[in-house]
């Protein structure tokens, strides 16, 4: 894939990875450097990107592995990219208050809780959820069912 279009692309589903990176960052500049470190991991497998499933699934795919790995080893740096400008990191506009209100709940969730929530909130359907996550179909039905209700215990204790 070109530069071009997989810098289109990522403009076209730049929602998807802002929303991981607010699940999964707790403060601004781990939220920066997680979204470059997805752009950047998402440009070097791209290359492998067949277009067997629609690139917004695949571009969460990887923005979820990546979160989960770059979380767990605490990384603290920056990666820099030649020959490839980027989409500015920009933060989310207000939340109103019933949306953050649920962002700050599913953040409570351990992070594969998250991911899968997440993925659910945005339409996936359990067949897709368990392509992009590599969890069977009835064990995404099952986990969905756990975390909507924790969710509910967490948001009717406040």
């Amino acid at each position: 894939m070109e530069e071009q279009l997989f810098l289109k692309n990522i403009n076209a589903n730049k929602g998807i990875i802002l929303k991981i990176v607010n699940l999964y960052a707790d403060d601004s500049e781990d939220r920066k450097d997680l979204y470059q470190e997805i752009i950047y991991q998402a440009w070097k497998a791209v290359q492998g990107f067949k277009g067997e499933a629609k690139f917004s699934t695949w571009l969460y795919k990887i923005s979820l592995n990546v979160s989960l790995t770059y979380l767990g080893k605490l990384k603290k740096h920056v990666k820099t990219f030649k020959n490839i400008s980027i989409p500015a990191y920009e933060m989310p506009k207000e939340l109103s208050e019933r949306s953050d209100r649920l962002y700050r709940a599913i953040r409570q969730l351990n992070e594969v809780d998250r991911g899968l929530i997440m993925l659910h909130l945005d339409g996936y359907d359990n067949a897709s959820i368990s392509e992009i996550t590599g969890i069977t179909k009835n064990n995404a039905g099952v986990k969905l069912y756990r975390i909507k209700q924790q969710l509910t215990d967490i948001l009717n204790k406040k």
